[in-house]
């Protein structure tokens, strides 16, 4: 294939932008749906954040062993039982409320499950890419993904309040579960590629034998330790996972206490909205980015505007002004997480690439999302909330000083 060839006219990978669409604007109704559900159904503020925590602890639980389940099965079919059992997960719930058997428990586990076997998927994803667009195209793939991912989010988000008022929240699980099987149907459809495999190289070698299953986690884990640049690019990635669940965590205390925005005032909606519409924004800098800086020189630049445009948010005075700054972080936020999964996806060999990628998501939104949460809610508790918010700064320029000082380290050894 032709680096001149768009994106949209290579055949697997629209098909495979096709299935992220379709799936994630049914999660991302599901997103505003189940919480409300768990509430209606338990009126326990604690289940509705265990359903909450059941979206990131599967990263925690299965990180590794994902990994390594992709990297040794066909990945393409991976990803089409994962769609299947999904579709299958979500539509339980509709149907144990209509036969009047719903329950708390239940809807815990359908988190976790649904959770769970978004992370299998995710795990087959970090090949397939690869291997339908190649390497060198990568920046653009990833940015095109994340970007339609965040639109879809937006607009699923717009659609769960009327969706909920006419099927009810369980119905609208319906159409997340209908989402997960059109995705299965859509990754079916996807023709495998040709970049990154012995065939592209014009080999026909069988492949090595695999080792057990534990020896298999291990290579991933020492690959990602053995790399001195994805080893900081991923302390990186996790410090600013560390930010984001800072700022979302904390944006309805910011937005209440600290820009006088209450209740169920419609503006909270736009500073999320300003958030979003950044990562947008930031998915169609990242490939121009891309084309002149190399990935590690780019971080030398975006992490310390990032950790400035934190800080405007937080000294801002007026809710128009850090709406602005939101979006401009948000820019910059997304262009570190995509530069960074772009970047390990091009130095992980692959049959290496699940293990390494999901050892990399379960430090950055197994652990870094809720920690942040956490540690910016027990600010707010004790200092205030700018003080919570100033977490996420702090950690963005604790990611700065990370990478200026490995480069400052390599100008000196020159």
């Amino acid at each position: 294939m032709k680096k001149s060839v768009p994106l949209r006219r290579v055949p697997g990978f629209r098909h495979f932008w096709m299935s992220r669409a379709a799936s994630g604007l049914g999660s991302a109704v599901t997103a505003v749906a189940l919480p409300v559900l768990t509430f209606q159904q338990t009126h326990s503020p604690l289940r509705v954040s265990l359903v909450a925590a059941c979206g990131t602890l599967p990263y925690v639980v299965f990180g590794l062993i994902a990994g390594a389940v992709a990297d040794r099965t066909d990945r393409r079919r991976l990803m089409i039982v994962s769609d299947w059992l999904n579709a299958a997960c979500l539509a339980s719930v509709p149907l144990a409320s209509a036969l009047g058997m719903l329950t708390g428990g239940h809807l815990l586990v359908v988190a976790f499950a649904s959770a769970g076997l978004g992370l299998f998927f995710d795990a087959g994803v970090y090949g397939v890419v690869p291997d339908l667009v190649g390497k060198e195209r990568l920046a653009a793939a990833n940015s095109s993904l994340q970007g339609t991912e965040t639109v879809v989010r937006i607009a699923g988000n717009a659609l769960a309040g009327g969706l909920i008022l006419v099927l009810r929240p369980a119905g609208t699980l319906a159409l997340d579960a209908l989402s997960f099987a059109v995705s299965a149907l859509l990754v079916r459809a996807v023709s495998r590629g040709t970049h990154g495999t012995a065939a592209a190289h014009g080999t026909t070698a069988p492949p090595p034998p695999r080792p057990a299953f534990t020896e298999s986690v291990r290579e991933g884990l020492r690959f990602l330790r053995r790399h001195p640049t994805l080893r900081v690019m991923t302390v990186v990635g996790t410090l600013q996972s560390f930010s984001g669940g800072a700022i979302v965590g904390q944006l309805v205390v910011f937005a209440d206490r600290g820009l006088g925005i209450h209740g169920s005032d419609g503006r909270i909606g736009l500073l999320y909205m300003a958030w979003s519409a950044g990562g947008i924004g930031g998915s169609l800098l990242l490939p121009r980015l891309r084309r002149r800086f190399a990935a590690f020189p780019l971080l030398l630049g975006v992490l310390p505007a990032g950790a400035l445009l934190g800080l405007a948010v937080v000294r801002a005075p007026d809710w128009r002004l850090a709406a602005l700054a939101l979006a401009a972080w948000g820019s910059a936020y997304l262009v570190v997480l995509v530069n960074t999964m772009t970047y390990s996806q091009e130095v992980t060999p692959d049959a290496l690439q699940g293990r390494v990628n999901t050892t990399r998501r379960m430090l950055s939104s197994g652990l870094g999302v809720p920690l942040g949460a956490l540690v910016a809610s027990a600010l707010t508790v004790r200092f205030g909330v700018r003080a919570g918010m100033s977490g996420a700064v702090v950690a963005v320029a604790l990611a700065a000083a990370v990478v200026w000082s490995v480069q400052l380290r390599r100008w000196v050894r020159k």
